[in-house]
């Protein structure tokens, strides 16, 4: 890991990094792309050594509202273990009145469950777990770094008990490898069975750009020999590389959370993940 000092630390949305880079790795994760103008390897990550700071200047000069991260690195990587620097921004989300919602794989969020507790009493906070893959097994090849799909599936359940609702991300779904539907099946039981909000899924497949395709090839070549030569003769250099068979597990997507009442519209889930409860008490500190 290495510091650097952050101009700011809140979007104009209130998205929030305090890490830039991750250890988990994932296979597939589009933050490896160059777009994004990384100048340093993924693995060493970046932390903002003043981003508390900023963040309670931030807190104190704007209306509460909802505060997110992990959009692009999980808020819940190794280091935050000892760091704490989501711990102590939950801290200050809750002193000011604000609430709280992060995309994570990590099962250290359960750590910050007291918290999470306070603020969705206070406010509102929700958690989002991607899961890709109810296999262990290959979610040990997809996303080596991080708790096992049958332990988020335990987190998903501590928070349906202690009352914080939850998205999952479904996604992606990488064609030849996740792309059938036992596994999307799988995927929305766990869903189902913890009374989740809502699930996240922007069609079956997923994207590829310079950057991250060739991290993703390589792992293709390392752990499904032969597949990377097929991806390149059905998708090429494409971006958006869908699953062949969408169409039935978007059916089955679609389908069975309309059945259990759980949202499965972006926009719809989006906009709950915005929406700041009215009724809810602030006490700005000075």
């Amino acid at each position: 890991m290495h510091y650097v000092n952050s101009k700011t630390i809140l979007s104009k949305n209130n998205g929030m990094n305090l890490y830039r880079g991750c250890t988990h790795g994932c296979i597939y994760c589009d933050s490896r792309s160059k777009v994004y103008g990384m100048e340093h390897k993924f693995e060493d990550v970046e932390v903002k050594r003043n981003a508390l700071d900023l963040l309670k200047r931030e807190l104190k000069r704007r209306p509460p509202s909802m505060i997110g991260t992990g959009a692009m690195t999980d808020p819940y990587i190794p280091l935050e273990k000892h760091l704490e620097y989501v711990r102590k921004s939950l801290n200050m989300v809750y002193d000011y009145g604000f609430g709280f919602t992060c995309i994570t794989k990590s099962d250290l969020i359960l750590r910050d469950l007291d918290l999470l507790k306070k603020i969705n009493e206070k406010t509102k906070a929700v958690v989002q777990m991607t899961i890709t893959t109810a296999d262990d097994g290959l979610c040990r090849i997809l996303e080596p770094n991080v708790c096992v799909t049958s332990r988020r599936a335990e987190v998903l359940a501590r928070l349906r008990d202690e009352g914080i609702p939850a998205v999952v991300w479904l996604c992606p779904i990488l064609p030849y490898i996740n792309d059938d539907e036992d596994n999307v099946n799988s995927i929305l039981d766990i869903c189902i069975d913890n009374d989740v909000k809502g699930v996240l899924c922007f069609g079956m497949g997923l994207t590829l750009r310079d950057g991250n395709r060739q991290y993703f090839y390589s792992k293709l070549d390392e752990h499904f020999p032969q597949l990377k030569e097929k991806y390149i003769k059905k998708y090429g250099n494409s971006y958006s590389i869908p699953s062949p068979n969408e169409k039935q597990l978007m059916e089955i997507f679609k389908r069975r959370t309309s059945e259990n009442g759980i949202l499965n519209n972006p926009d719809e889930i989006f906009r709950y993940l915005h929406e700041f409860p009215q009724k809810s008490y602030q006490t700005k500190l000075i």
